[in-house]
């Protein structure tokens, strides 16, 4: 006997999809013969769409079980109801999407885009002649992510209070902003995941590993953390750095001092496990030979910085702007560099006399979904580096050492 989900499903053939497609590309475009792609309850279980522009397309209550969706444009597009189980949907866009009441169990999400999106439980309700009006089901609760990857995805400002995500897979994803009260995340991996200003309020994190978290301006009220793994969490900076009774954008100074003049002036500190976000900005700021091992500068502007030397090794650069920065010989071993943003960046080899030069070296430096287009890493060492999703478009990576 077919359940109530499978005879509210309209199979769609090859030939219907195909038509479809075109018209909705040729909408897109703006040409003559255009239609939006508008496939309600269709049934596109383990449909191949790889890549496919879906932009604003309309597949309100449609079943994408198993579906092949990597580096799809869904972006806006409706998918209330929609039936997503194990869909892979690695690097697709879904931003601003309309994800209300959408099945995501077990679906890999990884890389995805899904800011703004909304994944708050939501039910349609279709019309039947003998029966009146009925609530489309999915053989699992609408609104779940149960066993999903959405490692590295971008969920910032997300819609997702209520959602059910139990076990799901949330490593390293972007959830800035994102409402998540009263969500369900039992034993889920939130491990290095950025929470910043999120709402969790009331959540249920029982047994989830929130290691490496950014935890910065998150709302935690009433919510459960029993035998939640905090390790290594990222709090609110504090609102100035002292360094042996100095503050820190003093010492920063004369270490610039003393680059400008030789050594004539200023001085050099070494500055370990240092905290540099009270400062936000080091913005083509004169830091070469910089010792600041284990240091923290999450998510701050070092754009064009002069770096040329430095001991960053163990630092925390998670979404950095380091766009045209030059770390010629620095020392990278160890950092945490997720979504670092490096296009343009001077990653070469630093000459330190005739015939001598010293590497830059990103031994074991996590680069996950962090963009080196048009970066110059000749010569960087890359060993063991998790390079997973990073985007190298044009990096000149001749002499690198990296692991076949």
């Amino acid at each position: 006997m077919q359940s109530q989900a499978q005879q509210h499903h309209l199979a769609i053939d090859a030939q219907t999809l195909r038509e479809a497609l075109e018209a909705h590309q040729r909408y897109l475009a703006g040409r003559s013969g255009g239609r939006r792609f508008s496939l309600p309850y269709g049934d596109l279980s383990n449909c191949s769409l790889e890549g496919v522009d879906l932009r604003d397309a309309d597949l309100a209550g449609a079943k994408l079980e198993g579906a092949m969706l990597s580096r799809a444009n869904l972006a806006r597009a409706i998918l209330f109801g929609a039936d997503l189980r194990e869909a892979d949907l690695r690097g697709a866009n879904l931003k601003r999407a309309d994800l209300r009441g959408a099945c995501l169990k077990g679906a890999n999400l990884a890389g995805a885009e899904l800011a703004g999106c909304d994944l708050r439980e939501g039910r349609i309700a279709l019309q039947d002649k003998l029966d009146g009006f009925r609530i489309l089901r999915h053989e699992h609760r609408p609104g779940e992510l149960n066993y999903a990857v959405l490692s590295g995805a971008n969920l910032a400002g997300a819609q997702m209070a209520g959602t059910l995500a139990i076990a799901s897979d949330f490593t390293d994803a972007n959830l800035a902003g994102a409402v998540l009260a009263g969500a369900r995340l039992t034993r889920a991996v939130l491990d290095g995941a950025d929470l910043s200003g999120a709402d969790l309020g009331g959540a249920d994190l029982t047994g989830a590993s929130m290691k490496r978290a950014v935890l910065a301006g998150v709302n935690l009220d009433h919510a459960r953390l029993d035998d939640v793994d905090l390790s290594e969490v990222l709090r609110a900076p504090p609102p100035i750095v002292y360094v042996d009774d100095r503050s820190l954008e003093e010492v920063l100074a004369d270490h610039e001092a003393y680059c400008d003049s030789d050594g004539a002036r200023g001085a050099v500190v070494k500055l370990e496990q240092v905290d540099f976000r009270p400062l936000r900005s080091l913005k083509r700021r004169k830091l070469t030979a910089l010792s600041a091992s284990g240091s923290i500068f999450f998510g701050m502007d070092l754009e064009g910085a002069q770096l040329q030397g430095a001991d960053l090794s163990g630092c925390d650069l998670r979404g950095a702007n380091l766009r045209e920065a030059d770390l010629r010989g620095a020392k990278l071993t160890d950092a945490q560099m997720v979504r670092a943003d490096l296009r343009g960046a001077k990653l070469g080899p630093l000459m330190i006399a005739p015939g001598r030069f010293v590497r830059t070296d990103l031994t074991r430096a996590c680069l996950r979904a962090a963009d080196l287009r048009g970066a110059s890493a000749t010569k960087a060492r890359f060993l063991e580096a998790d390079l997973k999703g990073t985007r190298m478009a044009g990096c000149d990576l001749t002499g690198a050492e990296m692991e076949v």
